[in-house]
């Protein structure tokens, strides 16, 4: 893998279109089903967990406090949307799209985002464990302060995404593409297929950190004096 400088600066993610008013969110008006258009709500602290929903959109809405622990989606669209405080861990979306997010200390462990888009989107101080990114494109995409361990990016598009002080400790990038991909101040010991980074940019902080699982990779075996 090579090994190369960069000074090009990362596209800061869009922030999200929000509205200067929204309507509060209630059950069972808003419960999710399939093809609901949620726009302009405040969901504070309403109950979405182990919901389930088909092309359901959601447009400049505002989450707080709210749960969509073990929710399904099919082809679901956040755009222009602010996450603050809640518990997504589980949340399972396919073929779903985030435009224009704004999400921090939300759980999301064991989240399945497959075969999504991703774009104009921040994720900060989250939790992400176990998260599934499987397929998925990034662009313009940022994790800064995530816990992302055993994270997996398998065959997933990267080249717009961004990990600042993120702990992607055994994540997974199987046939990722990280070209242009950029990693500051990450803990990356012990991630899968190594050589899917190709192309990345990393601090040397963090490539000395990768040092042993590249070694590894390579059947180099390191030796102390």
């Amino acid at each position: 893998m090579p090994v190369r400088n960069s000074s090009t600066p990362t596209p800061t993610p869009a922030p999200p279109r929000l509205s200067a008013t929204t309507s509060p969110a209630s059950s069972p008006d808003h419960d999710l089903e399939d093809e609901a258009r949620f726009r302009q709500l405040s969901f504070d602290g309403l109950d979405l967990s182990g919901q389930s929903g088909h092309g359901v959109e959601f447009e400049q809405c505002r989450f707080t406090r709210t749960p969509l622990a073990g929710t399904a989606l099919e082809r679901a669209a956040f755009t222009d949307c602010q996450v603050r405080g809640s518990d997504w861990a589980n949340l399972r979306a396919t073929r779903s799209s985030l435009l224009r997010v704004d999400i921090e200390a939300v759980r999301l462990t064991g989240l399945h985002w497959v075969d999504g888009a991703l774009r104009d989107v921040s994720l900060r101080e989250c939790r992400m464990d176990l998260a599934v990114f499987r397929f998925s494109s990034f662009k313009d995409v940022s994790f800064v302060d995530c816990n992302l361990t055993r994270a997996d990016f398998t065959q997933a598009d990267l080249r717009g995404a961004r990990f600042s002080g993120c702990d992607l400790s055994g994540a997974q990038f199987a046939q990722a593409d990280c070209r242009d991909t950029s990693f500051s101040q990450c803990e990356l010991g012990g991630i899968g297929s190594v050589a899917s980074l190709r192309g990345a940019t990393i601090t040397s902080r963090d490539l000395a950190a990768l040092s042993f699982t590249l070694a590894t990779a390579l059947g180099i075996t390191i030796a102390d004096a």
